[in-house]
Order: structure tokens, then C-alpha cells, then sequence
């Protein structure tokens, strides 16, 4: 089972286990025994390491001084053996959630001291949650017990980026969040927006060997991970990174250490504090005592928040903090003093992404004071408008601000990437094309036509500093026109022809193709524009000239993936293709290089889970198959059982359509035949006449089916010798009965047949052969894929051109007379209607209105 299979199923069980329990509570127990499974099986891992065996284990007591020492010097906590997490689960049904009370208790009291701000408190959370999984001890012990076997199978290898754990821990506070509504923005920000600050983060931090980042509302900590990873990426070292978190909630807070010291960061790297961010600066004081001989101010490379949406805050004194030196941002809205208090705690050099209202662009009073300071000091660096409803639990429009401590520009890029979106469920998201795009005109700082504009400070000023993004950046679609030439006597208008200007820089004698001159408009004499303009030179041209383009790539997509796939830098190798395929499209016109890109990505997303099974488990996983788990009701409960096999990394079809293609095709050529049989008898029961069908028996009552055992008996009945057509039908029907009951038992036993032969298959697979059945699964398709895009393309301007025809089509007179002729009609009919006077008066009146006599 794959990572997302398993983080499927989990999510799946746990979803159904939860039972009345609000997801926004039930995600804490179940992360929580998650964080704990990962701990307990550190510790493992580390003592094995160092030559402790089996046996040795149960030697993990709090009795025994010097092994306490030694597993808090390694893992920077302590876990006795009776609370280890594989003891949990070998205890069965003798398991307890006392056994849960007593573990969380110890592990408190044996964490190492100059790691207790990583892990004190930490399962304060779970600990006092325990209640709610049941009424009673019996209940929450089994609530617990089957959480623990849910659990159980997720593997702990502890590697730094995309590691089962963390893709399922990931994987299950994104789906908590959809289902937790509103309480949703308190701990998630949505991975796509967490990647696009990454990527713009990362991009100016790239080239430094040590780096501090801080989030001062961390959430899940899901925020800091992605930049992390992001910087990790380009610099080469994720040890070389410092985390700094503060979270005003405490079960929020603890979420936020869980995650990143699962994601194998090292503790000594995290600084993690429950407080309020406003309220309380951090990290000023190490401790609230002493104030004034521990100051010690944080600066930081990189800050990033997503902080909760004008919300409250007390404003009192804080003229003084020097935080707010730009002002002081009203008691109802707290936005920008999430960004005063980020922007303070910026190195000289460092880079800010915040994630905050529509609102702060715009709204005047003290925010718009803010607002000029910021513009005046040149902060900020762009402002990146979000697609509505993208985030869990709001609708609202949102941006992502980027500021800089000291940047010389005094221009501002704003970007409208609010039309730039999937739909996916209720919300909307970010497509990883979408997050290119905005990386790419942020770094470059550039404008795009109808999605970003370099803006310079005096054209803000001359706005009054508002920075509401449609005063400068219009990516609306061009309101339709029409040309009253056009709409008099037809053709089509050379301004509307002259739009399509593109196509025709492209395709340069297409136009002359489509259209004739006739002087005063364009006329288009075609009724098959779709022939013209895929026959045309140019267009078909271009086609060979793309297809030439990329034809080099599944060549070197091989060499890169499919010769050693166990030796592929997953991440590395999509972005280093990526750029190769810019590459090789880049003298293309028309074709958007960022379809390609997403067509890479969405073929991506299958390749890396399989390189990440082969890059964990060796090659020989590509001949690994395994059951097919399903769960089926038995006995009014839900249980797995096992439904076939699959393939590890390669799927029975993709093996049967390539190496077992007769097999195949037998069994489909049958299934063929079974749909023709319903087809002929479908038309058996059409011939028959309604009253030979309502007197047989053989045939219900609505006379589109037979009734199996009443036609054997009538075919039986009439024998050998039918007296009449419908007899005849009645016999040929069974005789199709039959053929189907022979045909549908054959085709279940070819299937299980193929099925065994597949499994035989893929076990005894050649190196050469499974590698070309790698190739057949990652590279085929997605080359069928990127091969379409001039296509589309074509589409798309064949589809203008007879918009524009079917337009003018119908000129003005043409309605006209299409009017008269609609009214000469009415008229006439008018004439035949009769009624009393006072009617007939009313009908001679309308006839006249209409010009009728």
C-alpha cells in the first residue's frame, strides 16, 4: 500500500471511528497517539543502533539510572518498555486506557532538561482528552485500542522531506480541517499556499548557510515545514535551519511541535513557545522572570503567517513598543498588527510572506496610515491577490503580502492570480501551474499583461494610497462588442478579426485562408472551419515543428527515471525536468508553457509515490504484488478482506495490455459479444406485437424484459417446432440466455486465469521488461499528454473564428424580416379566433398593431 493509500485508509477509518466527536477535537487524539507511535519508535531505532537487542528491552525501566541517561541523551525523552508503543499493541485485548494515562504521565517526567521546551507538555492535549473516547474505561480503552491498530502499520522511517509520516500527518490535518469549518483557519493553512510563500521564501534565502525562520501564529506548523523544505531544497542542509514557533492556542501549539520534530528536524533546532504573539513579544525574554537580565531580541531570515482575519486586540500602550513604530492598527482589526510585529523581527536581508484580508489594502483610518508608512519606507515588495473561498472555513478574499526589511525599488508588483484556480469540493485551490506562475513574475519581478503590473510609488500616492489590486491590475475578459456595420449588412468586422492577431503572427497565411476581404468587413465562406485550419501549411507546420520540439524528451525522461529508479531524487528531478521542458517548448508560440508544466505535475504525482517505493524498497518492488484489501459488511460489521492482487508499483492492466495482450483481448472479444446478445435481444422484444407480449407470461408486465423462468418454461412448452414468429423470438431469446450464462462463466474463468498469469507475470519480470512497463506507466502518458497541447490550442481558435461567423450571421434586416413574417403569421391566425364583441374589438385592434387587415 502505497503512502497515500494508507494516509486514504486511515483517514477513511478514522473518520468513521470518531463517531459524535467534533473533527476539530478527534484530530488531536488521534495526531496525538500518532506523535506518540513516532517517539516510542525513535527510540527504538536509536537503541538498535546502538547494538541493543530484542532481548535487551526489557531493561527500559526508570530503575535503571544510566540507561535513562543514555536514551534522553539520544532522543532527548525517555520511554520505559511497558510503555513502549509496540508493547501497546502486543498486549491486545489486555490493553487499557490506563496504560495511555500512566505512559503520558512518565514520559513528563523523563524528558531530558535542555530539551523541555521541545516536548514538556506536549501530549497535555491527549492526556486530558482521553475522557471524551468514551463513557467509561471498558469504552475508552477500546476507542483507544482501535486507534492504536489503525496506527500501527505507518512506517517511522524518520527521512526529512517526503516521508510517509509526514505526507499522512499532512494528509490527515488537511482533511480535519475541511470537515472542522470555521475552527479550521485556527491550525491549517492549505498546502498550496503554503508552498507558494515556500517557493517565494526560499527563492531569496537560497545561497545562505545559516538560517533562522519564524511563525509567530504556527498553527500545525504545516507553514514552517513547507518553508523549510523549500529552503533545505536549495541550500543543501535542512540541519543548518532554525524553526522559531508561537501559537496562542495550547492545543494548537502542541500540533505544532509534534510536526516538525516529526518531520525529523532536530530538537535543538526548534524554539516553540504557547503565547500571545501581540501580547506578549517573543522570543524577547527566555523567561517572564528576570526580564531585564534575559532580554534577548529575534531576528530572523525569513517570517511567515497566516494569522487569524481581523480579529480583535487590545491597542493599549503599545505607542510604546517599538513593534509598532508605524502605528497602531484599530481594536477591531488586528491584521496589521500581525504584519507590524512580522516586518520587526526581519533581518536587514530578510524576506516576509503574510497572508492577510482584502481588506488592509484599502480601509482607511490608522490601517491606512500603516499603509503609507509601509509604501513610503519601501516594504513592500508585492502583493499577491488569492482566488476566493481557497482557504477551510472562509469564503473571504485574501492575499499573500510580501514585504522586505530594505529593498531600494520603490515600485510594488501586484498580482491578480484570483482567476488562476481548480475546483475542489467546496473550495477552491491552487494548482501547482497556478503557484509557477506567481513564483515566476515575483522573482523576475515583472508585469504580465491581465495578471501583474510593476506600480510606482507615485501612481500610489495619486491613489491615496490605496492598494486595492483591480485599480491596477485588470484581468476581467473584454467585454463583448458589436460592430454596427456588421449588424446592418454582415461580415465579419476586420477590428474583431484583427484580435485573433496572435494565431496570425503564427500562422501566417491561415487568415487569408478563412477569410475574403470584400472591403468594408471580412467574409468567411467556410462551413467547415475546423478542415480549414487544420489543413492549413502553418497550423500543420507548427504541429511537426512541437511535436520535433519534445520528441527528445521520453528519451531522456528514461535515462533519468527509468534506468535506476531507485536512485531518483524525486523532488530534484521534477523541477530539473521542468526546466527542461521550458526549454524545449520555449520557441513555440501559442502553447502555455505553464499547461505543460501542470501536465508534468499531474503525471508527477503517481511517478513520485512509485520512486519513493523503489527508492525505499530496491528495484525488486516493481516485481512485488500483494493482496487487494477491501472491506466488505459481514454480520453487520465492517471487515478486510482480501479481493485479488495488485501490483506493488505496476498495475494488472498495464501488464496485461503489454506483455499478455491475447489474454486479454479473448476476454474482451467475449465481453464484446455479451453486449451484442443484449442489444439482439432488446430488438427480439421490440418485434413482438403488444398483444403477443401482454398474454405471455414470458415477458413482465411493462414489456421490456423477459422473466427468466417463465421462458424456459414457454420455450419448453413449444418445443421443437415453433408454430409462429413469436414463438420463434421466444426461442431465439433463450437460445441468447444461454449463450450469455456460457459466455459470462468463460469470461470468469479467463479472468481468473489472467489474473494468477498476471501475478506469475510480474514476479518473474526481466530487468528490461519491468523497466519498459515503468516507461509504459510514467512516460507515455504523460508524452500523449504534452503532445495535445497544440491541439487545444487549435481548438481554441476554431472555436473563436465561429463565434465570429455565427455572429453576424444574422444581420438586423434579417430580423427584421423575421418579425414581419412572424407578425403576418399571428395576424392570419388572429383571423380564425371568434368571441363576443368586446373580445373581437380587442382582436381587430392587435391585428392593426400587428399590420394585418
Amino acid at each position: 500500500m502505497n503512502k497515500q493509500q494508507l494516509a486514504s485508509k486511515i483517514w477513511e477509518s478514522a473518520n468513521k471511528m470518531r463517531s459524535k466527536i467534533e473533527a476539530n477535537e478527534y484530530k488531536d487524539y488521534i495526531l496525538g497517539f500518532i506523535f506518540y507511535k513516532f517517539l516510542s519508535e525513535t527510540e527504538l531505532m536509536r537503541l538498535k543502533a546502538s547494538d541493543f537487542t530484542e532481548d535487551d528491552l526489557p531493561q527500559l525501566t526508570e530503575d535503571n539510572p544510566d540507561i535513562v541517561e543514555f536514551v534522553q541523551g539520544e532522543c532527548g525523552y525517555f520511554i520505559a518498555y511497558d510503555n513502549l508503543f509496540s508493547t501497546w499493541v502486543k498486549q491486545g485485548n489486555d490493553f487499557e486506557i490506563s496504560n495511555v494515562r500512566d505512559a503520558l504521565s512518565a514520559f513528563s517526567r523523563n524528558i531530558n532538561p535542555a530539551h523541555r521546551k521541545v516536548f514538556d507538555g506536549i501530549f497535555d492535549t491527549l492526556q486530558t482528552g482521553l475522557s471524551k473516547l468514551g463513557t467509561d474505561a471498558r469504552s475508552q480503552s477500546k476507542a483507544a485500542r482501535d486507534l492504536i491498530y489503525l496506527i500501527k502499520d505507518i512506517p517511522m522511517d524518520g527521512r526529512q522531506d517526503y516521508d510517509v509520516l509526514g505526507f499522512i500527518y499532512e494528509y490527515l490535518i488537511s482533511n480535519f480541517a475541511a470537515n472542522a469549518g470555521k475552527k479550521a483557519g485556527e491550525f491549517y493553512t492549505p498546502s498550496e499556499v503554503s508552498q507558494l510563500m515556500s517557493e517565494i521564501v526560499a527563492w531569496h534565502l537560497q545561497g545562505r548557510e545559516q538560517i533562522k525562520i519564524y511563525d509567530p501564529t504556527s498553527g500545525s506548523g504545516s507553514l514552517l515545514i513547507h518553508i523549510g523544505q523549500a529552503v533545505a531544497r536549495r541550500n543543501g542542509n535542512p540541519d543548518s535551519i532554525m524553526y522559531y514557533a508561537q501559537e496562542l492556542k495550547e492545543n494548537t501549539y502542541n500540533l505544532t511541535r509534534m510536526n516538525l520534530v516529526m518531520r525529523g528536524i532536530l530538537p535543538d533546532n526548534i524554539v516553540a513557545r504557547n503565547g500571545d504573539t501581540l501580547e506578549d513579544d517573543w522570543p524577547w525574554f527566555d523567561t517572564l522572570e528576570n526580564k531585564e537580565e534575559t532580554y534577548n531580541p529575534l531576528f530572523v531570515d525569513a517570517v511567515v503567517s497566516n494569522p487569524p482575519y481581523s480579529q480583535n486586540w487590545d491597542p493599549t500602550d503599545k505607542e510604546i513598543d517599538p513593534r509598532f513604530s508605524y502605528g497602531i492598527a484599530p481594536k477591531s482589526k488586528a491584521d496589521y498588527a500581525f504584519l507590524l510585529h512580522d516586518l520587526y523581527h526581519l533581518r536587514a536581508d530578510g524576506i516576509m510572506t503574510i497572508v492577510l484580508p482584502h481588506g488592509v489594502l484599502f480601509r482607511g483610518g490608522e490601517e491606512g496610515q500603516i499603509r503609507k508608512n509601509l509604501i513610503e519606507n519601501r516594504h513592500i515588495q508585492a502583493i499577491i491577490g488569492l482566488p476566493a473561498n481557497i482557504f477551510f472555513g472562509t469564503g473571504i478574499p485574501t492575499i499573500v503580502m510580501v514585504l522586505r526589511k530594505k529593498r531600494d525599488d520603490d515600485r510594488v508588483l501586484i498580482v491578480d492570480a484570483s482567476k488562476h484556480f481548480i475546483k475542489d469540493g467546496k473550495n477552491n485551490k491552487l494548482q501547482a501551474s497556478d503557484i509557477k506562475r506567481i513564483v515566476d513574475v515575483v522573482s523576475s519581478n515583472r508585469t504580465v499583461p491581465k495578471f501583474s503590473r510593476l506600480v510606482s510609488i507615485d501612481e500610489i500616492r495619486a491613489n491615496d494610497y490605496n492598494l486595492n489590486i483591480p485599480r491596477y491590475v485588470d484581468s476581467s475578459e473584454d467585454a463583448e462588442t458589436w460592430d454596427v456595420y456588421a449588424s446592418m449588412f454582415g461580415g465579419v468586422p476586420k477590428s474583431e478579426v484583427e484580435q485573433l492577431e496572435e494565431y496570425w503572427n503564427a500562422w501566417p497565411s491561415l487568415k487569408a485562408e478563412l477569410f475574403r476581404d470584400n472591403g468594408a468587413c471580412y467574409a468567411c465562406d467556410h462551413d467547415d472551419i475546423a478542415t480549414v485550419v487544420r489543413n492549413n501549411a502553418d497550423v500543420q507546420a507548427f504541429i511537426a515543428s512541437y511535436g520535433q520540439a519534445i520528441s527528445g524528451l521520453p528519451v531522456d525522461l528514461r535515462s533519468r527515471l527509468v534506468e535506476h529508479p531507485e536512485q531518483v531524487d524525486a523532488l530534484g528531478q521534477e523541477t530539473a525536468i521542468g526546466k527542461e521542458l521550458d526549454a524545449m517548448i520555449a520557441g513555440t508560440p501559442l502553447v502555455d508553457p505553464y499547461d505543460a508544466y501542470q501536465k508534468l505535475d499531474d503525471a508527477w504525482n503517481g511517478i513520485s509515490i512509485d520512486l519513493e517505493v523503489l527508492g525505499s524498497e530496491g528495484f525488486d518492488a516493481v516485481r512485488a504484488v500483494d493482496p487487494n484489501m477491501v472491506v466488505k459488511k459481514k454480520a453487520g460489521k465492517d471487515v478486510e478482506v482480501q479481493d485479488g492482487w495488485i501490483g506493488r508499483v505496476l498495475p494488472f492492466d498495464l501488464v496485461q495490455r503489454e506483455l499478455l495482450h491475447d489474454d486479454l483481448t479473448a476476454i474482451e472479444t467475449d465481453e464484446r459479444r455479451v453486449q451484442d446478445i443484449d442489444s439482439e435481444i432488446e430488438t427480439i422484444l421490440e418485434g413482438f406485437d403488444e398483444d403477443d407480449k401482454q398474454n405471455s407470461d414470458a415477458i413482465n408486465q411493462d414489456g421490456d424484459a423477459f422473466v427468466a423462468t417463465e421462458l424456459k418454461k414457454a420455450v419448453k412448452a413449444i418445443g421443437k417446432n415453433p408454430a409462429s414468429d413469436f414463438e420463434r423470438g421466444l426461442v431465439q431469446a433463450q437460445k441468447l440466455f444461454d449463450e450469455t450464462k456460457k459466455l459470462k462463466s468463460g469470461i470468469k474463468t479467463k479472468r481468473n486465469a489472467l489474473e494468477e498469469k498476471t501475478c506469475n507475470t510480474i514476479k518473474a519480470l526481466t530487468d528490461e521488461e519491468a523497466r519498459q512497463l515503468l516507461e509504459a506507466k510514467w512516460i507515455t502518458p504523460l508524452q500523449k499528454q504534452l503532445e495535445a497541447l497544440p491541439n487545444a490550442v487549435i481548438d481554441e481558435l476554431i472555436g473563436k473564428v465561429n463565434a465570429l461567423k455565427n455572429k453576424y450571421a444574422t444581420t438586423y434586416a434579417d430580423v427584421c424580416g423575421q418579425i414581419d413574417e412572424a407578425e403576418k403569421e399571428l395576424a392570419g391566425m388572429l383571423g380564425d379566433l371568434t368571441g363576443n364583441v368586446r373580445d373581437m374589438a380587442g382582436l381587430e385592434e392587435l391585428k392593426a398593431l400587428l399590420g394585418g387587415e
